[in-house]
C-alpha cells in the first residue's frame, strides 16, 4: 500500500484516467473527489459484500460487534 500525505486541494493521479482530489479535511474524516471515466466502477468498500475467504470476510472484534 502506498501512503501519501496531501493537503486540501492537492491531487493524486492514478494512471492517465483517474484523479483523486482532497476536498476537505475535518477532525474525524477526509472528503475526497474522484475524477474517473464513467465506465469505471467506484464503490465504497463497506457497500461491497465480502466474498468467502477474503480478508474483508474475516470478522474482527470491531466488525463482530457492529450493530449490537
Amino acid at each position: 500500500m502506498l501512503v501519501l500525505s496531501r493537503k486540501t486541494g492537492e491531487r493524486i493521479m492514478i494512471g492517465d484516467q483517474v484523479t483523486i482530489t482532497v476536498v476537505r479535511i475535518g477532525p474525524n474524516n477526509v472528503r475526497i473527489g474522484i475524477e474517473a471515466p464513467r465506465d469505471m466502477n467506484i464503490v465504497r468498500e463497506e457497500l461491497v459484500p465480502p466474498a468467502e475467504g477474503t480478508p474483508a470476510a474475516v470478522k474482527t472484534p470491531e466488525t463482530a460487534t457492529a450493530g449490537h
